[in-house]
């Protein structure tokens, strides 16, 4: 067996000259110590094949090695007009609907950005007649959640500074970071992004407000509570729960069952029940307030999954992007480094899920695609067209790689200008980005 390769029993038996049931007895044998494996190796075999194992390691060393040296390296403006499909941001490319939306948070799962950004950019840009019921309906029936994963404190130019006895306090704007993830996936996610710190940090919990404080009690204390509930309990104002609670949002540490709540927090005219919509757009939407931090901690959670959250925020990242390489991490604010990622990319390839290789040229390090991906890429780079149109991004969008693999100075992602794209590459006509805030 060591030199036919992939065999089957009656293939194997006939070569020999021996019966089947003790060619098959044999190589029973031979499996339970770690000899021999079986399985389906050639693509035209429909039958159980048995294969030595230190040959088939040789065989697929070569199939992945001549897999990577089939692989063609795009410029860095032509992976960039593959983005633009990849997330459907080019015109045509667009999803429709509410099961459009549940592709693009797919997609977008674990990526935090300003929360006044989300629906007035990146959402309205990928979704064809974008409807915020959409998201409510999402979010209502327990299949997405919001917050922001990463606290301040992790975050060196965020980080509450001692002043005296005293802690700086955190001022909430429409700029506070926030991101959308599968409730299944939150309690990874969240301890990925919390590693050690399951419950609100010290540091965190002392910046808060005195009414930030007592409703984080209430909600620790009671669980979820709708907005009257809150008012109610702690013997506050209106007015001053409201900002109580944009300061907890903004230290990622409490969401909401919708995301109208949050809606209600960016609208300033709505809040101060102002304007022609007030009748038709409450003050306080529906939707119970509850701690993030609570679904960490939730004992009912289902904490037993086999896959290592490492290999899952690899796999997020592939959907994401389509080829994955160590410079794109630096839009993603999960404290993973790519040296761990690097071992589920590898894992992940010799399993046949992901191909490595060079995709794009100009950059160091190894780089990791997804098999349609690869596909994608080879389109685009044959139609010089495809994502070729003018695009206009907000900064805070996931794409805004100017700097990163395109020329150019970074561009903030608080900065108040769209970014100009055309043909991949970056335009300098800007226009002001329109805000929720």
């Amino acid at each position: 067996m060591p030199y036919i390769g992939p065999v089957t029993v009656k293939e194997l038996a006939e070569r020999l000259g021996i019966v089947i049931s003790q060619v098959h007895q044999a190589l029973l044998q031979l499996e339970g110590q770690g000899q021999v494996l079986r399985g389906h190796f050639r693509p035209s075999s429909l039958e159980e094949e048995w294969c030595d194992r230190s040959l088939l390691a040789r065989i697929h060393r070569r199939t992945v090695t001549a897999l990577r040296r089939e692989i063609e390296p795009v410029a860095a403006s032509d992976f960039m007009r593959f983005l633009f499909r990849w997330q459907h941001c080019a015109p045509g490319s667009q999803l429709h609907g509410e099961a459009g939306l549940r592709e693009i948070i797919a997609q977008l799962a674990g990526y935090e950005t300003s929360a006044s950004a989300w629906e007035s950019s990146l959402l309205k840009g990928r979704v064809a007649n974008y409807k915020p019921e959409w998201l409510d309906n999402l979010c209502l029936r327990g299949e997405v959640a919001w917050g922001r994963l990463t606290p301040p404190d992790m975050k060196p130019n965020l980080r509450p500074v001692v002043v005296g006895e005293s802690f700086r306090r955190i001022i909430p704007t429409s700029m506070a970071p926030i991101s959308f993830v599968w409730r299944d996936d939150l309690v990874w996610m969240l301890a990925m992004a919390r590693p050690g710190k399951a419950s609100g940090p010290l540091g965190i919990r002392l910046s808060l407000s005195g009414v930030a404080q007592a409703i984080y009690e209430c909600l620790d204390n009671r669980g979820a509570c709708f907005f009257p509930d809150l008012t109610t309990r702690t013997g506050h104002l209106a007015a001053e729960v409201e900002q109580a609670l944009w300061e907890l949002v903004a230290t990622g540490l409490v969401t909401a069952d919708g995301f109208d709540p949050l809606r209600a927090l960016l609208d300033p005219r709505r809040r101060r029940a102002e304007g022609k919509d007030r009748a038709r757009r409450p003050r306080h939407s529906a939707g119970r307030w509850a701690l993030l931090e609570s679904h960490v901690d939730d004992p009912d959670a289902d904490t037993t999954s086999s896959i290592h959250p490492h290999e899952q925020w690899a796999k997020q990242l592939a959907r994401r992007y389509g080829v994955i390489f160590r410079d794109l991490l630096k839009r993603e604010s999960l404290p993973v480094t790519w040296r761990e990622l690097l071992v589920q990319y590898r894992k992940m390839e010799w399993r046949g899920e992901m191909r490595g290789g060079r995709f794009v040229d100009g950059f160091t390090g190894e780089q990791f695609a997804l098999p349609e991906a690869v596909e994608a890429l080879r389109a685009v780079r044959r139609d010089p067209q495809a994502g070729a149109q003018d695009i206009r991004l907000s900064p805070a969008d996931p794409l805004n790689l100017v700097g990163i693999i395109l020329p150019g100075e970074r561009i903030s992602s608080h900065t108040s200008k769209t970014i100009l794209f055309r043909d991949g590459a970056q335009v300098f006509d800007h226009i002001p980005v329109m805000s929720l805030a």
